[in-house]
This record gives C-alpha cells, sequence and structure tokens, in this order.
C-alpha cells in the first residue's frame, strides 16, 4: 500500500456555501491574559473562519488556543498570551451558525475512525510509519521525538536510537529529566537506575548513581559541556549533543537535581515546546504519556506555508492501550496514529527497517 504524505491544498468555496456560513462574531479582550466570555478554543481539525464576507484559515494551528482577529489574519495563540484590546473568536462550538468551517473531508484517508483495541496494532501501521520517516528524512524534512525513561533501561534500545539519530531520523527531543539522566548514567557509569546497562545487575550502591550522574553534569553547567568531556562514552543524549540535535527537557515535581537545562517552571517548559514543535513534520511518542498528550497538544496540527496545509502526524508507540489512546483522544483521531507494542522492539525495528549498515557496521 503507498502511504501519501498528507498535504492539501487550502479550501476554495463557492460563492453558495459563503451564503450559508453566518459571519464569526468577536469579542475584545479586556485583560492580558483573560479570555472573553465565550471564547471558542480551537480543536484539533483544520476549521475556517468568515471574517468579512470571506472564509479565512487561520496563518498557524494549536490545539485548545484561541483564535485572534489581527488585522487581515487569523491567529491560534495559547490564552495565556491574550493581550488586552485583542479580538477574540466567540462561538459556543464549531458551527456554520457561529461562522466556523469544519473541512471534514481533508486527510480523510490518514484519520483514524476509532481507537485502536489493545494489541491490535498491524504490520501496515509499521509500514506506514516506517515510510514516513523515510519520506520526510528524504526530503529534508523533520521528526521530532517525545520519550520517557523506559526507552534508556536497555542496551539494544539505547544502541538503536543513537543509530536512528546518526542517520538523520531525530531532528528534536522532548523529553523530562528521568529519561536524559539515566541514558546519560549509562554512558558515565554503565548503569540506569543502578542496574548494569546490558545485564540488568544490580551493582553495589548503584542507587545512588543516578545522583553521581547530575552532580557531574550540574558541575559543568551544561548538557553540551558534560559530553564534551569524554566522560559519557555513549548513548542516545550524547548522539544529540554531538549532533546539534535540539533538546527540550520538562521536569517534574519529582526531580532529583535537576540535570542543567531543565526547565522546572512549567509554563516557561511548555512555551519552549510549543515553540520547538512549530515546523514539524512528523512526531513520534515513546513510553511517556503525560509529556505525549502534552506534546500532542501543543504541536500544530497542520501548518499552512505556501498555499498548502501541510498536516503534522503524530503516532504514538506505548505498552497500553489506555497510554496511546490518550493521545488519539487529545487529536480526536485527526492525523494520529498508534501501536501498542515495548518501546524496546519499537525501536530495534524500526532502525533495522530503516537503516542499512556496511560490512563494518556503519550506517549508510
Amino acid at each position: 500500500m503507498k502511504y501519501n504524505f498528507p498535504i492539501s491544498d487550502i479550501r476554495e468555496f463557492t460563492e453558495e456555501e459563503i451564503k450559508n456560513i453566518n459571519e464569526a462574531k468577536f469579542a475584545e479582550a479586556k485583560e492580558d491574559s483573560i479570555m472573553p466570555v465565550g471564547a471558542y478554543l480551537s480543536s484539533p481539525f483544520v476549521e475556517y473562519v468568515k471574517v468579512d464576507g470571506k472564509m479565512m484559515l487561520p496563518k498557524n494551528h494549536e490545539i485548545k488556543g484561541v483564535i485572534i482577529k489581527n488585522n487581515d489574519d487569523l491567529i491560534v495563540t495559547d490564552p495565556n498570551y491574550i493581550k488586552k484590546g485583542d479580538l477574540v473568536l466567540i462561538a459556543d462550538k464549531s458551527d456554520p451558525k457561529y461562522g466556523i468551517f469544519r473541512d471534514k473531508e481533508i486527510f480523510d484517508e490518514f484519520n483514524l475512525k476509532h481507537k485502536n483495541p489493545m494489541y491490535a496494532s498491524s504490520a501496515e501501521t509499521y509500514k506506514k510509519l516506517f515510510h514516513l520517516m523515510s519520506e520526510v528524512k528524504e526530503k529534508g524534512g523533520k521528526i521530532a521525538w517525545v520519550l520517557g525513561p523506559a526507552v534508556v533501561f536497555d542496551y539494544d534500545t539505547r544502541l538503536a536510537l543513537s543509530d536512528l539519530v546518526n542517520a538523520g531520523y531525530v531532528q528534536l527531543l522532548l523529553a523530562g529529566n528521568a529519561m536524559t539522566t539515566h541514558d546519560l548514567e549509562g554512558g558515565f557509569l554503565n548503569t540506569a537506575l543502578g542496574q548494569n546497562i546490558y545485564t540488568q545487575e544490580s551493582v553495589p550502591n548503584g542507587h545512588y548513581n543516578h545522583l553521581d550522574l547530575i552532580n557531574e553534569a550540574r558541575h559543568y553547567g551544561s548538557l553540551k559541556e558534560f559530553v564534551e568531556t569524554g566522560k559519557v562514552k555513549d548513548g542516545f543524549i550524547k548522539n544529540l549533543v554531538e549532533n546539534d540535535i535540539p533538546i527540550v527537557l520538562c521536569g517534574s515535581i519529582r526531580d532529583d537535581g535537576p540535570l542543567p537545562e531543565v526547565f522546572h517552571n512549567v509554563h516557561e517548559g511548555l512555551h519552549k515546546m510549543r515553540e520547538s514543535l512549530e515546523d514539524f513534520d512528523l512526531i513520534i511518542t515513546l513510553a511517556t504519556l503525560l509529556h505525549s498528550v502534552s506534546a500532542t497538544q501543543v504541536a500544530p496540527s497542520y501548518r499552512v506555508k505556501e498555499g498548502k496545509i501541510y498536516g503534522t502526524p503524530v503516532f504514538s508507540i506505548d505498552i497500553t492501550d489506555y497510554a496511546t489512546n490518550s493521545v488519539i483522544d487529545e487529536r480526536q483521531g485527526f492525523l494520529v496514529d498508534s501501536i501498542v507494542t515495548n518501546v524496546q522492539d519499537f525501536c530495534v525495528n524500526a532502525r533495522n527497517n530503516l537503516i542499512k549498515f556496511d560490512g563494518e557496521g556503519r550506517t549508510r
């Protein structure tokens, strides 16, 4: 089966279609960061708004943002960034009687009709994802990865992810303090949570190792400076740093340390995630429920460029369907798919399907 990357022309409306859509209403914001009563929050879908008799598509997209009329443009923004005097779209729901037209047919062949039942991931979903990853790489596009700690407790997974970085399949990492700490711990002390990264055997006093790692990294002030010391022998983070791949780390109230560069102000962290994901072609989430849902919410479902609409598919990979379905729910099934499996198998399968090696084990 051929999988085409989701690209579409901006819809052209007939005069009859426009006539049957009411003019949208806007209300002025009275204070910074305060929505007018009845403000409409954007959905994951492609929605046009009727303004001054014309159907307009917002210049950007975000789920659960407010739509602001800015001169001759519509802009979607987080409600926290509303400014006093902004003209904010008012509507009870997405409906032509409120001046909103939802394109229900765009990218229809890609969208899920229902949630995936547990363990029902098919070989076709793998093929679709690997095809899209290859297409994005060939066209010089960008793939973002959202990762939880489970991906770095296994030697083969860390190696597979590192190979994917070096082969050009990773352009951004979104993660937390824990995932990054334990990957660096593996490269620095050959353990993760105090267990040997390869044999999984506990080492004496190994439960202190992640604290020693954090302390060492904080001494150097940044992940880059720490990696450049040569003390980190291998791992996913090491390869990201050496390839100048952006890393956005957002912490939690349970974090040790944290590592340098971890955002502990939640609002600032989300804002950085939002900025980082503005123009990505594909998002892959692995083994993290909250980070996956947050990244899916702040990432655009689509981007408008050069007169066309470019979809931003999300693939959620996790061991339970609760996690993958939570990501599907955030997008309401729009440009999202899932694979229910353990992430160790997924990472190795992705590497083996996407990368060719020469006789000396080097990627090509």
